[in-house]
C-alpha cells in the first residue's frame, strides 16, 4: 500500500496514510543508512514531525557530505529544503532550492533538476507567486517525461501544473468581473 495517498487541490501537499507512515517509520528504526535517513526525512514531513524532520534532514546531509557525492549533497539540501518549507520558512526554502536547481542544471543532473524545480515551485506557489510556480512545474513535467520517470513522479508535475492553471484561470475570471 502506497503511503501517499495523492495530492491535496488546495495546498498541493500530499495526502498521506499516517498509519502506513507511522509503520513505514517504525521499520526504518535506528537506521542510519543516507537512504534511510533520506526516507525518514519525508515521512517525518510528510506526517508534520517537523522538528524531528529538520534534525534527520540535517544528518542526512552531513553524511551526503561525507560521500562526496555532489549530486547526493544537492539531493540532501533540497529534502532539507522542503522541510524548511512546511515548517514556513519559505525565503530559505526558496533560496536553497533555486541554489539546488542551478547547481543540477549545471552539472547536467536532469533528475535532481526536476525534483530541485518541483519543490522550488511549491514553495512559489505557497508564496502565491502562481505564474513562477507554473513554470518551475512545466519544466519539472518537461523534463520528467524526457527521463521516462515513473508514472507517479510524472503525475506530481502535472497535477501541480494542472492546479496552478486552474488557479490562474479563477483569478483572471475575478479580475474581469
Amino acid at each position: 500500500m502506497s503511503i501517499i495517498l495523492g495530492y491535496d487541490p488546495v495546498t498541493l501537499r500530499e495526502r498521506v496514510d499516517l498509519l502506513a507512515a507511522g509503520k513505514r517509520l517504525d521499520e526504518l528504526g535506528e537506521m542510519r543508512s543516507l537512504s534511510a535517513l533520506n526516507e525518514k526525512v519525508g515521512l517525518l514531513r510528510m506526517v508534520e514531525r517537523l522538528d524531528e524532520a529538520l534534525d534527520v534532514a540535517n544528518q542526512a546531509l552531513r553524511q551526503a557530505r561525507f560521500t562526496g557525492d555532489r549530486e547526493e549533497v544537492a539531493l540532501a539540501r533540497a529534502r532539507r529544503a522542503q522541510v524548511l518549507q512546511y515548517s514556513g520558512h519559505l525565503d530559505d526554502a526558496l533560496t536553497e532550492l533555486a541554489a539546488v536547481a542551478d547547481e543540477a542544471h549545471a552539472h547536467e543532473w536532469q533528475r535532481t533538476e526536476a525534483y530541485a524545480l518541483q519543490h522550488r515551485g511549491r514553495v512559489l506557489f505557497d508564496q502565491g507567486e502562481w505564474d513562477a510556480a507554473l513554470r518551475d512545474f512545466r519544466a519539472a513535467a518537461d523534463l520528467r517525461r524526457r527521463l521516462e520517470v515513473a508514472e507517479d513522479e510524472l503525475e506530481s508535475s502535472l497535477i501541480a501544473v494542472a492546479v496552478v492553471e486552474s488557479f490562474l484561470d479563477e483569478r483572471r475570471r475575478t479580475s474581469r468581473a
